[in-house]
């Protein structure tokens, strides 16, 4: 997990209760892949969205530990029950909890410490899809993390659909930071995705270069595949369930 949901929110508990009267944000979830992408949030559950289509979820105020995320290669029944290659979420197409590695994170705490929101892209769970996270109001920074990390993905982190992350294949501390704060730092892993995703969360610990603040209040856009990315082309199973 990143910052988010490790350190910073620890510290930042206690002022959400100030800020839940303030507006909702809401977040605009668009796919600009040439294939199927089925979008999941938490919260929010989640939506398949075709090349180029839209989804936008409203978000309470105080929100914290939340996360907005792309699944590839999935089959739903008309229950909206199945699976996907990446990013599966207990089977379900209306998301209740996260989604399974490797998948490319967005993660935010709305209305926090000061009456900021904070936000990031994050790896640690690894990648599938290439992303732009930001604010639609500007003023704030947008993260991009385009590169073709699947195509140049370490062989020891190749799965079907993506990349994952060395944390989800070898489960030690040196990569899972699991025995605490500055028990543990970059390496020849982290550094892979550090490379091709400066702005991005890298390993759990991979704070002061990766976590962005924009005022309380703002509205954001999250876009797979952004025009521009180096992406590899996917042919996505078809969802037998009609929206």
């Amino acid at each position: 997990m990143s910052y988010l949901t490790i350190s910073h929110f620890s510290s930042i508990f206690f002022f959400t209760i100030l800020f839940i009267s303030a507006h909702a944000a809401l977040f605009e979830i668009r796919n600009e892949c040439s294939y199927t992408v089925w979008a999941a949030a938490s919260p929010g559950g989640g939506r398949r969205l075709d090349p180029f289509q839209s989804w936008t979820i409203n978000v309470p105020a105080g929100t914290a530990m939340a996360r907005i995320w792309g699944r590839t290669n999935c089959n739903f029944d008309g229950s909206g029950r199945g699976r996907c290659q990446t990013g599966d979420c207990g089977g379900l197409l209306q998301c209740q909890g996260w989604g399974a590695p490797p998948n490319t994170l967005a993660e935010y705490a709305l209305n926090q410490f000061q009456n900021l929101d904070f936000y990031d892209i994050s790896l640690v769970d690894g990648f599938n899809i290439p992303m732009v996270f930001g604010p639609t109001n500007g003023g704030c920074h947008n993260i991009r993390c385009t590169a073709d990390i699947n195509g140049q993905c370490p062989n020891q982190l190749r799965a079907p659909g993506g990349c994952n992350n060395p944390c989800t294949v070898f489960g030690t501390n040196q990569y899972c930071c699991t025995q605490g704060q500055g028990t543990c730092g970059p390496t020849d892993f982290s550094r892979f995705f550090k490379a091709r995703c400066p702005d991005s969360y890298s390993y759990p610990q991979d704070d002061p270069t990766s976590t962005f603040t924009c005022p309380g209040g703002s509205n954001y856009r999250v876009v797979f595949c952004p025009r521009g990315s180096s992406h590899l082309e996917m042919v996505g199973s078809k969802s037998r369930l009609e929206e």
